[in-house]
Protein backbone atom coordinates (compact mmCIF):
# COMPACT_ATOMS: atom_id res chain seq x y z
CA UNK A 1 0.00 0.00 0.00
CA UNK A 2 1.19 3.53 -0.56
CA UNK A 3 0.00 6.34 1.51
CA UNK A 4 -0.55 9.56 -1.07
CA UNK A 5 -1.73 13.66 0.46
CA UNK A 6 -4.66 14.41 -0.60
CA UNK A 7 -5.25 18.20 -0.12
CA UNK A 8 -4.46 19.78 3.01
CA UNK A 9 -1.25 22.18 2.40
CA UNK A 10 -0.97 21.37 -1.08
CA UNK A 11 -0.39 24.08 -3.26
CA UNK A 12 -3.38 24.97 -6.07
CA UNK A 13 -0.21 26.51 -8.14
CA UNK A 14 2.01 24.32 -9.52
CA UNK A 15 4.90 26.61 -9.34
CA UNK A 16 4.75 26.47 -6.24
CA UNK A 17 5.66 23.04 -5.89
CA UNK A 18 9.43 23.10 -4.50
CA UNK A 19 12.18 20.76 -2.81
CA UNK A 20 10.92 22.35 0.57
CA UNK A 21 7.10 21.14 0.26
CA UNK A 22 7.82 17.82 -0.95
CA UNK A 23 10.33 17.07 2.35
CA UNK A 24 7.29 18.29 4.07
CA UNK A 25 5.17 15.72 1.81
CA UNK A 26 7.12 13.10 3.22
CA UNK A 27 8.11 14.34 6.95
CA UNK A 28 4.22 13.78 7.63
CA UNK A 29 4.18 10.25 6.31
CA UNK A 30 3.12 10.02 2.63
CA UNK A 31 5.06 9.52 -0.41
CA UNK A 32 3.36 11.12 -3.04
CA UNK A 33 0.51 13.45 -3.64
CA UNK A 34 -3.18 14.00 -5.43
CA UNK A 35 -2.78 17.61 -6.79
CA UNK A 36 -5.76 20.22 -7.50
CA UNK A 37 -3.66 22.99 -9.61
CA UNK A 38 -6.85 24.99 -9.98
CA UNK A 39 -5.01 27.92 -10.88
CA UNK A 40 -3.20 26.07 -14.12
CA UNK A 41 -5.97 25.26 -16.59
CA UNK A 42 -4.78 22.25 -18.29
CA UNK A 43 -5.34 24.11 -21.90
CA UNK A 44 -3.58 26.96 -21.35
CA UNK A 45 -0.48 25.54 -19.06
CA UNK A 46 2.72 25.07 -20.85
CA UNK A 47 4.62 22.14 -21.31
CA UNK A 48 7.51 23.76 -19.62
CA UNK A 49 5.71 24.13 -16.33
CA UNK A 50 4.98 20.80 -15.83
CA UNK A 51 8.11 19.36 -17.09
CA UNK A 52 9.68 21.65 -14.04
CA UNK A 53 7.14 19.95 -11.43
CA UNK A 54 7.66 16.28 -12.81
CA UNK A 55 11.57 17.23 -12.08
CA UNK A 56 11.19 18.77 -8.79
CA UNK A 57 9.16 15.87 -7.63
CA UNK A 58 11.48 13.11 -9.17
CA UNK A 59 14.90 14.90 -7.27
CA UNK A 60 12.57 14.45 -4.19
CA UNK A 61 11.74 11.17 -4.39
CA UNK A 62 8.01 11.99 -4.39
CA UNK A 63 5.43 10.42 -6.26
CA UNK A 64 2.20 12.20 -8.13
CA UNK A 65 -0.24 9.67 -7.74
CA UNK A 66 -3.27 11.42 -9.05
CA UNK A 67 -3.86 15.07 -10.56
CA UNK A 68 -7.33 16.18 -11.34
CA UNK A 69 -9.72 16.18 -14.29
CA UNK A 70 -10.95 19.96 -13.79
CA UNK A 71 -14.51 18.90 -12.57
CA UNK A 72 -16.01 19.02 -15.83
CA UNK A 73 -19.30 18.02 -17.10
CA UNK A 74 -19.07 14.41 -18.98
CA UNK A 75 -22.56 13.42 -19.21
CA UNK A 76 -24.64 16.76 -20.28
CA UNK A 77 -27.05 16.02 -23.21
CA UNK A 78 -26.10 19.60 -24.94
CA UNK A 79 -23.17 17.86 -27.61
CA UNK A 80 -21.11 20.82 -27.69
CA UNK A 81 -21.05 21.43 -23.70
CA UNK A 82 -20.22 17.55 -23.79
CA UNK A 83 -17.47 17.68 -26.55
CA UNK A 84 -16.05 21.06 -24.57
CA UNK A 85 -15.93 19.11 -21.64
CA UNK A 86 -14.34 15.94 -23.23
CA UNK A 87 -11.20 18.63 -24.46
CA UNK A 88 -10.89 19.82 -21.33
CA UNK A 89 -10.56 16.46 -19.55
CA UNK A 90 -8.36 15.15 -22.51
CA UNK A 91 -5.74 18.45 -21.90
CA UNK A 92 -6.01 17.70 -18.37
CA UNK A 93 -4.79 13.98 -19.09
CA UNK A 94 -2.16 15.49 -21.63
CA UNK A 95 -1.18 17.90 -18.76
CA UNK A 96 -1.23 15.13 -16.33
CA UNK A 97 1.13 13.57 -18.45
CA UNK A 98 3.60 15.24 -18.79
CA UNK A 99 3.65 15.94 -14.92
CA UNK A 100 4.34 12.33 -14.43
CA UNK A 101 1.53 11.60 -12.71
CA UNK A 102 0.35 8.17 -12.62
CA UNK A 103 -3.55 8.63 -13.21
CA UNK A 104 -6.11 11.44 -13.12
CA UNK A 105 -9.13 11.84 -10.87
CA UNK A 106 -12.43 13.02 -11.76
CA UNK A 107 -16.08 12.24 -11.41
CA UNK A 108 -18.72 12.27 -13.99
CA UNK A 109 -19.88 15.78 -13.60
CA UNK A 110 -23.26 16.69 -13.06
CA UNK A 111 -26.29 18.61 -15.15
CA UNK A 112 -26.75 20.31 -11.92
CA UNK A 113 -26.15 24.39 -12.37
CA UNK A 114 -24.32 24.38 -9.11
CA UNK A 115 -21.65 22.21 -9.05
CA UNK A 116 -20.23 18.51 -10.16
CA UNK A 117 -20.82 16.70 -7.97
CA UNK A 118 -24.18 18.27 -6.74
CA UNK A 119 -28.01 16.32 -7.18
CA UNK A 120 -29.89 16.45 -10.51
CA UNK A 121 -32.75 14.34 -12.23
CA UNK A 122 -31.01 14.73 -15.26
CA UNK A 123 -27.98 12.70 -13.89
CA UNK A 124 -29.78 9.63 -13.52
CA UNK A 125 -31.28 9.03 -16.94
CA UNK A 126 -30.14 6.59 -19.36
CA UNK A 127 -29.13 9.75 -21.65
CA UNK A 128 -27.06 10.95 -19.02
CA UNK A 129 -25.45 7.21 -19.18
CA UNK A 130 -24.78 7.17 -22.91
CA UNK A 131 -23.12 10.39 -23.16
CA UNK A 132 -20.86 9.42 -20.02
CA UNK A 133 -19.65 6.46 -22.22
CA UNK A 134 -19.14 8.05 -25.51
CA UNK A 135 -17.05 10.57 -23.40
CA UNK A 136 -15.24 8.41 -21.49
CA UNK A 137 -14.27 6.55 -24.85
CA UNK A 138 -13.13 10.08 -26.35
CA UNK A 139 -10.65 10.23 -23.82
CA UNK A 140 -9.22 6.59 -23.42
CA UNK A 141 -6.88 6.55 -26.16
CA UNK A 142 -5.54 10.11 -25.08
CA UNK A 143 -4.80 8.14 -21.60
CA UNK A 144 -3.33 5.09 -23.11
CA UNK A 145 -0.85 8.14 -24.76
CA UNK A 146 -0.35 9.70 -22.21
CA UNK A 147 0.24 6.69 -20.15
CA UNK A 148 -2.24 8.15 -17.30
CA UNK A 149 -4.80 6.31 -16.13
CA UNK A 150 -8.91 8.18 -15.96
CA UNK A 151 -9.96 7.07 -12.79
CA UNK A 152 -13.40 7.54 -12.49
CA UNK A 153 -14.77 8.52 -8.82
CA UNK A 154 -18.50 7.93 -8.13
CA UNK A 155 -21.28 9.27 -5.75
CA UNK A 156 -24.95 8.99 -5.39
CA UNK A 157 -25.91 12.22 -6.40
CA UNK A 158 -24.35 11.61 -9.73
CA UNK A 159 -24.39 9.42 -12.83
CA UNK A 160 -22.22 7.07 -10.63
CA UNK A 161 -24.71 6.60 -8.40
CA UNK A 162 -23.27 2.88 -7.21
CA UNK A 163 -20.47 0.21 -7.48
CA UNK A 164 -22.84 -1.75 -9.73
CA UNK A 165 -23.69 0.74 -12.32
CA UNK A 166 -20.20 1.85 -12.55
CA UNK A 167 -19.05 -1.58 -13.34
CA UNK A 168 -21.45 -1.76 -16.08
CA UNK A 169 -20.36 1.70 -17.24
CA UNK A 170 -16.39 0.46 -17.16
CA UNK A 171 -16.88 -2.52 -18.84
CA UNK A 172 -19.30 -0.76 -21.55
CA UNK A 173 -15.93 1.24 -22.17
CA UNK A 174 -14.03 -1.46 -22.38
CA UNK A 175 -10.43 0.38 -21.82
CA UNK A 176 -7.66 -0.98 -19.02
CA UNK A 177 -6.88 2.75 -19.07
CA UNK A 178 -10.05 3.77 -17.69
CA UNK A 179 -10.34 2.63 -14.32
CA UNK A 180 -12.44 3.28 -11.37
CA UNK A 181 -11.02 5.47 -7.86
CA UNK A 182 -13.20 4.22 -5.00
CA UNK A 183 -14.15 6.57 -2.36
CA UNK A 184 -14.92 4.48 0.89
CA UNK A 185 -17.72 7.00 1.70
CA UNK A 186 -19.70 8.07 -1.53
CA UNK A 187 -21.93 5.36 -1.63
CA UNK A 188 -22.57 4.61 1.97
CA UNK A 189 -26.45 5.08 2.75
CA UNK A 190 -28.06 5.28 5.68
CA UNK A 191 -29.22 1.57 6.18
CA UNK A 192 -25.40 1.07 5.81
CA UNK A 193 -23.70 3.92 7.83
CA UNK A 194 -23.49 2.26 11.04
CA UNK A 195 -21.88 -0.69 9.73
CA UNK A 196 -20.01 -0.19 6.88
CA UNK A 197 -18.32 -3.45 6.25
CA UNK A 198 -21.11 -5.10 4.21
CA UNK A 199 -21.08 -2.51 1.96
CA UNK A 200 -17.52 -1.86 1.16
CA UNK A 201 -17.37 -5.72 0.63
CA UNK A 202 -20.27 -5.91 -1.85
CA UNK A 203 -18.57 -2.84 -3.58
CA UNK A 204 -15.38 -4.79 -3.94
CA UNK A 205 -16.83 -7.51 -5.22
CA UNK A 206 -18.48 -5.74 -7.65
CA UNK A 207 -15.80 -3.04 -8.87
CA UNK A 208 -12.70 -4.82 -7.59
CA UNK A 209 -11.29 -5.64 -11.44
CA UNK A 210 -11.36 -1.52 -12.08
CA UNK A 211 -10.86 0.27 -9.02
CA UNK A 212 -6.44 1.53 -9.23
CA UNK A 213 -6.58 3.45 -6.11
CA UNK A 214 -8.79 4.69 -3.10
CA UNK A 215 -9.34 8.00 -1.31
CA UNK A 216 -10.15 7.07 1.97
CA UNK A 217 -12.67 8.89 3.74
CA UNK A 218 -15.19 8.43 7.02
CA UNK A 219 -18.74 8.99 6.71
CA UNK A 220 -21.44 9.52 9.82
CA UNK A 221 -24.81 10.67 10.65
CA UNK A 222 -25.34 13.93 12.02
CA UNK A 223 -28.45 14.57 14.37
CA UNK A 224 -30.55 16.70 12.08
CA UNK A 225 -34.10 16.14 10.91
CA UNK A 226 -33.39 15.63 7.69
CA UNK A 227 -31.13 12.75 6.75
CA UNK A 228 -27.66 14.06 6.50
CA UNK A 229 -24.34 11.97 6.24
CA UNK A 230 -21.35 13.69 6.32
CA UNK A 231 -17.92 12.90 5.18
CA UNK A 232 -14.88 13.74 6.05
CA UNK A 233 -11.86 13.36 7.99
CA UNK A 234 -10.52 9.23 8.50
CA UNK A 235 -11.27 8.59 12.41
CA UNK A 236 -14.17 10.67 13.00
CA UNK A 237 -16.78 8.43 12.05
CA UNK A 238 -17.98 5.15 11.37
CA UNK A 239 -16.17 3.56 8.03
CA UNK A 240 -13.70 0.64 8.32
CA UNK A 241 -10.53 0.97 7.24
CA UNK A 242 -9.69 -2.74 8.41
CA UNK A 243 -11.48 -4.02 5.73
CA UNK A 244 -10.72 -0.92 2.91
CA UNK A 245 -7.37 -1.73 3.68
CA UNK A 246 -7.25 -5.38 3.34
CA UNK A 247 -9.15 -4.84 -0.09
CA UNK A 248 -7.55 -2.31 -1.67
CA UNK A 249 -3.98 -4.44 -0.02
CA UNK A 250 -5.60 -7.57 -2.22
CA UNK A 251 -5.62 -6.16 -5.42
CA UNK A 252 -2.46 -4.77 -5.36
CA UNK A 253 0.26 -3.74 -2.65
CA UNK A 254 1.04 -0.43 -5.16
CA UNK A 255 -2.13 0.96 -5.50
CA UNK A 256 -2.33 3.99 -3.73
CA UNK A 257 -4.54 5.01 -0.84
CA UNK A 258 -5.08 8.87 -0.12
CA UNK A 259 -6.92 10.09 2.81
CA UNK A 260 -9.52 12.72 2.24
CA UNK A 261 -11.75 15.14 4.04
CA UNK A 262 -8.57 15.98 6.45
CA UNK A 263 -7.68 18.91 7.28
CA UNK A 264 -3.33 19.93 8.12
CA UNK A 265 -4.00 19.90 11.96
CA UNK A 266 -5.20 16.28 11.06
CA UNK A 267 -2.50 14.61 9.22
CA UNK A 268 -0.80 13.13 12.29
CA UNK A 269 -3.40 11.24 13.76
CA UNK A 270 -4.69 10.17 10.24
CA UNK A 271 -1.50 8.86 9.57
CA UNK A 272 -1.07 6.78 12.53
CA UNK A 273 -4.58 5.69 12.24
CA UNK A 274 -3.70 3.92 8.99
CA UNK A 275 -0.14 2.83 9.62
CA UNK A 276 -1.45 1.34 13.24
CA UNK A 277 -4.09 -0.52 10.79
CA UNK A 278 -1.49 -1.75 8.18
CA UNK A 279 0.84 -2.67 10.99
CA UNK A 280 -1.82 -4.71 12.38
CA UNK A 281 -3.19 -6.38 9.22
CA UNK A 282 0.48 -6.94 8.18
CA UNK A 283 0.37 -4.70 5.23
CA UNK A 284 3.30 -2.92 3.99
CA UNK A 285 3.78 0.40 3.25
CA UNK A 286 5.56 1.16 0.20
CA UNK A 287 7.76 4.40 0.32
Amino acid sequence: MRLGLNGCFLPDDMDQITPELCKRVRDVGFSGIFTRFRANDPCDTPRHKADRVRQVLADNGMAMYQATGFWQNLVAADETRRAESVRTLQAAIQLAGWMGSRAIDTGPGSNSPHGPWFPHPDNWTLVARKQLVKSLKACAPVAQDCNVLLSMEGHQLVTLQSAELTAEILDEVGSPWVTSDYDSANWITLKEVYDTSPAINRHFDVLGRHITSCHAKDIWVEDKLAVHLQDGCPGKGNMDFRTVLRRMDALSPDYPVLPEGCATEDLISVVALFRGLAAELGIKIVV
